[in-house]
């Protein structure tokens, strides 16, 4: 044997010895005095990130079986995928509910219908709203931390000085567009000074404007109508604004807005009267607006009065990849955090509302933004509505909003738009739902035995 291999053999073998070592003394899967460690990510940064870091530290102050090792990730959808597919998966992850039927139908995440059961979790504990949409094909996937809806947001000093009523704001579609003319203010050379309301400010529902319509883009089941009368109402009325109030200064008025996270956005600026938001609002307001800005909260208008009330519910859920190594101590983790106090916490911390049935009267009393209580009655109104559970989803809302935007610049008629989507969604859709199809039968019954 020569001395070269000689030498590749003694750190061969030296590598055996300390890997054996490395497992038996330094488990990258327990911390020094023993406990297992379970990998969560989640999408949090900032103060979100801090609220859930205060109840995992404290989860593992608690009892000394178990450490939760939080990391804030980015890109998180397709991180969760890429992690799952090759087979190292964290433990726990924080995603949005809307990603549900996409991780589901793709074998991404591991059914929660068993340990629910064992951990007595049953939809009563939960808004109905926040807990459909954590159940897709019948299963559940996922549980929920920091829910939200929308609502309309509005200056009223801004009512008050067009001679409106600063504490009404408007109900109906009619009504937001009478208080807009009156809001709505020109400079001599015909350029926007003020606006007293824009759908695409600030544009991140594009998808689900038919909701305030009376309607949805999709039959529930296996087909996409993107062209539905609701629909056809709602982009009919986003092209009137450039029929009443120009192209040009719209596209002007656009281009001069701010950054939606800074001063110079335009609602905190006193540019724009009245936009769709949710509980967020609060703690950008306390951080970049003026000291004296004085805001109201309210459902949204909607078309007919009946349907005022209607508002979109989302949430932010915890899931447990398929593969995880410790899907049970994920669990009981997952558990601790159900309970009404932690996840009371947790709201409170990011100033979200309560997605339990039930609120202890504390939450409101240590609750800084005076306007909760509005998000969580339109999360426990009947007209609560969500994100369709389609599998083309985001493919449908980038498309939505870039119809949107032609629509805003006047370079198309909601007709031709809505036509035109219609065909490119919906083979879309139709091709997805036919690759589930094939494969639904083995994945419910998969499911159903896990």
């Amino acid at each position: 044997m020569t001395s070269t291999r000689l030498g590749l053999f003694g750190l061969f073998f030296l590598s055996v010895i300390l890997f054996g070592f490395w497992l038996e003394e330094e488990n990258p899967h327990k911390t020094e005095d023993g406990r297992i460690i379970i990998e969560y990510w989640d999408k949090w940064s900032g103060a979100e990130r801090e609220a859930m870091q205060e109840l995992v530290d404290e989860f593992n102050r608690s009892q000394d079986e178990i450490y939760v090792k939080f990391l804030s990730v980015s890109n998180i959808t397709r991180k969760i995928m890429l992690a799952t597919a090759g087979g190292m998966p964290p433990d726990l992850a924080g995603v949005w509910a809307a990603d549900l039927p996409v991780f589901a139908t793709q074998g991404a995440l591991t059914p929660l219908d068993a340990y629910a059961l064992e951990y007595g979790i049953a939809p009563s504990d939960y808004l109905p709203s926040i807990w459909r949409q954590l159940v897709v094909h019948d299963h559940l996937w996922g549980l929920p931390t920091t829910p939200a809806t929308n609502a309309l947001h509005w200056n009223k000093d801004l009512f008050r000085q067009a001679g409106l009523d600063p504490e009404r704001p408007p109900h109906t579609i009619a009504e937001l567009e009478a208080y807009n003319e009156r809001i709505t203010q020109f400079d001599d050379q015909g350029r926007i000074l003020v606006l007293g309301h824009l759908p695409t400010e600030p544009g991140w529902w594009s998808a689900n404007w038919s909701f305030w319509f009376g309607g949805d883009v999709w039959n529930g089941h296996d087909t996409l109508t993107a062209d539905s009368e609701a629909n056809r109402a709602a982009m009919n009325w986003i092209a009137s604004y450039p029929e009443r109030f120009g192209p040009k200064p719209l596209l002007g008025f656009r281009q001069l807005s701010g950054v939606f996270a800074s001063p110079e956005n335009p609602f905190f600026r006193g540019r724009v009267a009245m936009v769709l938001q949710g509980p967020w609002m609060y703690n950008f307001i306390q951080n970049f607006a003026p000291e004296d800005f004085n805001w109201g909260v309210a459902p949204f208008p909607a078309l007919r009065l009946e349907d005022y009330g209607t508002s979109l519910v989302e949430t932010d859920c915890i899931v447990i990849p398929r593969g995880a190594q410790h899907p049970e101590l994920a669990m009981a983790f997952l558990d601790w955090l159900q309970q009404p106090e932690q996840l009371e916490r947790l709201c409170l911390g990011q100033l979200k509302f309560s997605p339990l049935a039930e609120v202890s009267p504390d939450f409101y009393r240590k609750h800084p933004n005076p306007h909760i209580r509005i998000y969580r009655e339109l999360a426990e109104s009947p007209l609560a509505r969500s994100r369709p559970q389609i599998l083309t989803f985001n493919e449908f809302s980038s498309d939505m909003g870039s119809v949107i935007d032609n629509l805003v610049r006047g370079e198309q008629s909601p007709a031709e738009a809505l036509q035109e989507l219609q065909a490119r969604q919906a083979a879309l859709f139709d091709r997805k739902h036919t690759q589930w199809e094939k494969v639904s039968n083995a994945r419910l019954k998969e499911w159903s035995s896990q």
